[in-house]
């Protein structure tokens, strides 16, 4: 249990009163109101200090606590040494023929005084651990065809007289493995319209990819679950004709279609920027979107 830290003034006094006056360690202790374990370990620290009394005119209080007590804010052991930039170290661990053996001898060469390896290694664990979890995803070509919604929404123009104006939405798809993306308009999110749009990209990319990916939408799949989702009746009919399969993603984790977020991001960014000044009719609606 560590030592609470005396004041320097109560220091001096105690070792006047033990030196000079020559008390015992217990007979001072008492006189000051300390325990005696408390007095031993004071005297301790200041034998071990090399420090003789009396103390020298131009010793300070707070040298003199640095000599007892080691420097005020500095944790005893390994939090001495020289701490490695574990951030670059997980960095470069996802390199190719890069070991924590390779890391920890270039760490050493630059820190001669620094941990050993196997110090090094379980500093390192222990700053991995509280990482926050994610599983990597491989994707191959033609493998999955991630598919969503932006949030936000073009509003178009219907009725050139009464300027009448309706919100179009955009329909976001992007394959797995080549990031290839493609987006366009559709005038809700009903069935019709998501199954029409997916015909579209199918169109786009010339082909259709073995999955499609989905979030949990009404419009894809009627009944959410972890191990058997129950998928639209129309939208498995469409994924059969075309030969490929509906796989949603896990309930309230996005995570699980990062390729389809990201997307999204990029296009509000590039589309609805670049249209933020134009006005959408609904003859050039598809134009403007595709």
């Amino acid at each position: 249990m560590p030592t609470r830290r005396m004041d320097m003034r109560q220091v001096r006094e105690l070792m006047r009163l033990h030196r000079e006056a020559g008390l015992g360690i217990r007979e001072t202790a008492r006189r000051a109101g300390i325990a005696a374990s408390t007095m031993r370990d004071m005297v301790g620290r200041f034998d071990r200090a090399g420090l003789e009394w009396p103390l020298a005119t131009e010793l300070s209080n707070a040298e003199l606590e640095a000599k007892l007590y080691g420097v005020a804010g500095v944790k005893p052991g390994r939090r001495r040494l020289p701490e490695p930039d574990w951030a670059y170290v997980h960095r470069e661990l996802k390199r190719k023929h890069v070991t924590l053996q390779t890391l920890w001898e270039e760490y050493i060469e630059v820190h001669p005084q620094g941990y050993r390896y196997s110090r090094f290694c379980d500093l390192y664990r222990g700053w991995e651990g509280r990482l926050p979890v994610t599983m990597r995803q491989t994707h191959h070509a033609g493998d999955k065809l991630f598919v969503d919604y932006a949030g936000d929404k073009v509003p178009v123009v219907v009725d050139r007289l009464t300027r009448e104006v309706r919100q179009a939405h955009i329909f976001v798809a992007v394959m797995g493995a080549s990031s290839l993306s493609f987006a366009c308009a559709t005038w809700s999110e009903t069935l019709a319209d998501w199954t029409d749009a997916h015909v579209q990209a199918f169109a786009a990319f010339g082909g259709a990819p073995r999955l499609l990916v989905p979030d949990n939408a009404k419009v894809a799949v009627i009944k959410a679950c972890l191990y058997d989702p129950q998928v639209n009746r129309s939208y498995g009919d469409m994924a059969r004709h075309y030969g490929t399969t509906c796989l949603p993603t896990r309930p309230r984790r996005p995570r699980d279609k990062a390729k389809v977020e990201a997307c999204v991001g990029i296009v509000e960014r590039w589309l609805f920027g670049r249209l933020r000044n134009q006005v959408a009719y609904f003859a050039k609606v598809g134009q403007l979107l595709r």
